[in-house]
This record gives C-alpha cells, structure tokens and sequence, in this order.
C-alpha cells in the first residue's frame, strides 16, 4: 500500500493512504508532507511497526491519534 507521511507541530507524524492528507486531524496540524513509502506485509521499514500500521489505516486511518499525540 502507498503511503503518504505527514509531518504536524512537534514530533507528530501521521500516515495515510491521502496523498493531500485530507483526512488528518486539525488539532494536530499543520500538516507538511514529508515523503511517501510503500509498505507491504512481512517487509520491514525502518521507524514503522507496518503490520499495526496497515491495520490501522484499514480500521480507523481518519480516527486514530496514538495516545492523542502523547499529550
């Protein structure tokens, strides 16, 4: 799957399949693009857990904010 990486304020990143990364959250922007990778099963990229990634971008990919952004 393609997937676009968003930088927000501090050390806040967000990954969507949105290239324009539409469906972020406000509150936590704003949002620059940062690069695109493509992640797939069973293959490891540095710095993403890709399993729980694309499990959660197939669940909840506009909802989830790990720990709201770490308060």
């Amino acid at each position: 799957m393609q997937v676009h990486i968003f930088r927000g304020e501090g050390r806040v990143f967000a990954l969507t399949p949105d290239r324009e990364g539409r469906n972020l959250p406000a509150k936590h922007g704003p949002w620059s693009a940062f690069k695109s990778v493509e992640l797939v099963r069973a293959k490891i990229q540095p710095g993403v857990n890709v399993e729980e990634c694309l499990d959660n971008i197939e669940q909840h990919a506009h909802v989830r904010i790990t720990e709201q952004a770490i308060s």
